[in-house]
């Protein structure tokens, strides 16, 4: 992996979510030409700020270095939710996802429920 990966998915990640390098820079709280900097070879954020501009997107560090596995955003948000459910609360939900999850599973197969 290079500098260029970064550089590279910053911008291809900015584009998707079409924000300018100035607002992206804006919203990080960084100055005007923050993001332009990086994505043009001049600086490399460093650890903090990488991982700041990793939760800007929305993503994990796993999703911003493996572009081929990343989830949706509903499921990204979802994920999230559940990281900051106490242990109880995350017993009390498993009985219904195994529910979705067999509903969706006959759905797939055809039959109804």
């Amino acid at each position: 992996m290079t500098e260029n990966f970064i550089r590279e998915r910053i911008t291809q990640l900015r584009l998707a979510r079409n924000v300018s390098e100035y607002q992206m820079s804006a919203e990080l709280g960084k100055s005007s030409g923050y993001v332009q900097a990086i994505t043009s070879g001049r600086t490399m954020p460093s650890m903090e700020q990488l991982f700041n501009i990793i939760d800007y997107f929305d993503m994990t560090p796993s999703e911003f270095f493996n572009p081929d596995h990343q989830d949706s955003p509903t499921l990204s948000l979802a994920i999230r939710m559940l990281r900051s459910l106490p242990e109880e609360s995350l017993v009390a939900l498993l009985p219904l996802l195994h529910h979705l999850a067999d509903m969706e599973s006959t759905a797939h197969a055809g039959v109804l429920p």
